[in-house]
């Protein structure tokens, strides 16, 4: 059987089955064996580098700095961020385990970064003299979502972007 060319149903008909057919047939991702995890085709990664190189050059312009901080986190240091993390909390997939050897503490496949990124700035902050301090990260994320996993919408895992800064005073930082 030839593959059908074109849409073959309405948007207003239905949105689900047009927005399926619509990101397959431009080839913008692929379905993998894990569900909620694709492939990002070249078309579709060539957006994401589009995105991030404009974004980049924004907030470059406005002294911001990447950083990269790790994938994983320590189950003690995301109960520091218990209150912020609490929304996704049973999203958070954990490592328990290398080959057959289990792992004395759990550790977080990135939920979002705030438990990793603030104990490190708590070290670099040391006086007023080290603020601002505004960096910016690109990474995956991963929040094994529930609900029914839809790509660039829904997914397990995700590129995305998160900038944190620091200030002298609420002024700043609500300036920025």
């Amino acid at each position: 059987m030839a593959k059908e060319e074109g849409i073959t149903v309405k948007k207003e008909a239905n949105f689900s089955e047009w927005y399926t057919q619509v990101i397959n047939k431009a080839d913008l991702i692929e379905y993998t064996d894990v569900s909620g995890c694709y492939i990002l085709r070249p078309l579709a990664y060539s957006m994401w580098e589009k995105i991030k190189k404009s974004f980049s050059e924004k907030i470059k312009e406005d002294g911001v700095k990447d950083a990269y901080f790790p994938l994983l986190i320590p189950e003690k240091l995301l109960a520091k961020e218990a209150k912020h993390v609490e929304g996704f909390t049973p999203e958070v997939a954990w490592v328990t385990q290398t080959g057959n050897s289990k792992l004395n503490e759990k550790l977080a496949i990135r939920p979002t970064s705030e438990s990793i990124m603030y104990p490190a700035y708590s070290k670099w902050i040391r006086s007023h003299k080290d603020l601002p301090l505004r960096l910016n990260q690109w990474c995956n994320v991963v929040r094994w979502e529930f609900k029914n996993p839809v790509p660039f919408l829904r997914s397990r895992e995700f590129l995305w972007q998160e900038g944190h800064s620091t200030f002298e005073t609420k002024k700043e930082a609500d300036k920025e």
